[in-house]
């Protein structure tokens, strides 16, 4: 591929993009450890994100986009918006790089995502979640000086990044088990993760999850074509996977893959929270526990060779030994 196609904006992610991310974030970052264990007498495997640098897959994006800015770009700074996660992406990535970003976050973001990206050296812009848009606010600043928009999941590079977590779960379940997965069960907001990680593995079956309420991905992909959360969604602890409606670019990879999608309670998501805890010694977020919490719900189908995604684990220290503790 031509230098010219590959920093085309409007450009289809592909697995040769995959490769290139997963290259640059070898270069800087080891792999995340991809743990097994065993439910109800079958072994699935964990992959870690939650503890990258930022505590989620999210730095993979980040990078992978952020890297790819000629020097004018660079000049110009970024914008992002993100409800946490992202947001400390593209800005760990930002002061690595030396670069300007200004992050639109939600005002009921939790507030540890939210000291952590200024902590990281990013200007934040707090919005309301219910009345305002946040890519109305991101494209509105970024026009001002021309910064580089950098969405969340809705852009190839982005996408990329996070398919080299496929590309590691993968080799590592090669070099642990023998054989690479056939089944990888997948934390899914916006579908950045998912998808990426089903172009990295076009052999395996995809499962995405989402909480309950918060389904456009399994909606969508039932109905075979894009539609929003229902009216009037609940609230939810998984603040990383309230979107909206997926994008294109995501929904198209996991259609074209077969994806199914599965939901999940509050009250699955807390026990899958404890099992991570007490078995893995892990931190998760609500949100980066769905996947484990279809499993171990049995809403997700468990093969010799799963694989399932910790995707993140930035939650209010507070709130984390509230939830240990309920039982």
């Amino acid at each position: 591929m031509t230098e010219q196609l590959l920093l085309d904006p409007a450009r289809k992610p592909d697995m040769a993009g995959v490769k290139r991310a997963a290259k640059k974030i070898a270069a800087i970052l080891p792999p995340t450890p991809l743990l097994p264990l065993i439910i109800e007498g079958t072994t699935v495997w964990c992959k870690a994100e939650c503890l990258q640098p930022i505590g989620a897959f999210k730095i993979r994006g980040g990078w992978h986009r952020l890297t790819d800015l000629d020097e004018d770009q660079k000049h110009r700074g970024v914008v992002a918006f993100s409800s946490g996660n992202h947001a400390q992406g593209v800005a760990w990535a930002a002061q690595r790089l030396g670069i300007k970003a200004t992050i639109i976050m939600p005002a009921d973001a939790p507030a540890a995502k939210l000291e952590n990206t200024k902590k990281l050296g990013a200007k934040v812009i707090t919005y309301d979640r219910l009345t305002e848009s946040r890519e109305e606010i991101a494209t509105e600043v970024a026009g001002k000086n021309g910064a580089v928009l950098v969405p969340s999941f809705a852009d190839p590079w982005v996408i990329e990044g996070q398919g080299s977590t496929g590309i590691e779960i993968r080799q590592q379940m090669i070099d642990q088990s023998g054989s690479e997965p056939d089944h990888l069960v997948i934390c899914c907001g916006g579908g950045g993760l998912a998808s990426g990680i089903s172009l990295a593995n076009p052999e395996a079956n995809i499962t995405v999850v989402e909480p309950e309420g918060w389904d456009d991905m399994k909606r969508s992909l039932e109905n075979g074509r894009i539609v929003p959360v229902r009216d009037n969604p609940p609230a939810t602890d998984c603040d990383a996977l309230q979107t909206l409606l997926v994008s294109p670019l995501t929904f198209d990879i996991l259609k074209e893959h077969q994806a199914k999608g599965v939901t999940v309670s509050e009250t699955e998501v807390h026990h899958a929270m404890r099992i991570a805890y007490e078995q893995l010694r892990l931190v998760i977020e609500p949100g980066g526990a769905v996947a484990l919490a279809a499993i171990l719900a049995g809403k997700a189908p468990v093969t010799n060779h799963t694989a399932l995604t910790l995707s993140g684990g930035n939650i209010d220290r507070k709130y984390f030994a509230k939830i240990m503790g309920d039982r």
